[in-house]
């Protein structure tokens, strides 16, 4: 098993294996990772990290291994005022993907309710999810409280 202790944004291309791995499995420290082709790679970061589609993995011997984003259940949401659907999904700190005239979120049968009942229109697909990262640089927006003191 090779250890992988770095990581290069954007730098799949030309690596010597793939690992594909959904939204949850992208968010990670210390993991056991199989490749396609059956090989293990042993992530060991100094921090967790927000892997994209695209990311390569390398390992202590120089190998990259490319990081690519499953295949999930996720919704297509569309609507006629897609702004107001966005905040509804950011008010629940729901992860979510926004792409041109669409939103993707992973599959919810309450916020699928929700939208529905707000005149979204829905499509079930499949297809990888790739959210919108943190607003404060790259990788994910992390859950917080709404306790601020007052």
């Amino acid at each position: 098993m090779l250890p992988a202790r770095q990581i290069v944004r954007q730098g799949a291309a030309g690596a010597d294996e793939r690992v594909v791995l959904s939204y949850d499995e992208r968010f990670l420290r210390r993991k056991r990772l199989v490749c396609e082709s059956g090989a293990s790679v042993m992530v060991d970061l100094a921090e967790t990290v927000s892997l994209e589609d695209g990311d390569a993995l390398v390992t202590d011997t120089g190998q990259r291994v490319a990081v690519v984003a499953a295949q999930e259940p996720v919704i297509e949401v569309r609507g006629p005022n897609l702004a107001r659907l966005a905040w509804h999904i950011g008010n629940r700190h729901t992860p979510c993907q926004v792409d041109e005239g669409h939103l993707v979120i992973r599959r919810d049968h309450v916020l699928e309710a929700m939208l529905r009942g707000l005149g979204a229109d829905l499509t079930p697909v499949i297809a990888p999810f790739r959210p919108e990262g943190g607003a404060y640089g790259h990788g994910r927006t992390m859950g917080h409280d709404h306790f601020h003191g007052h």
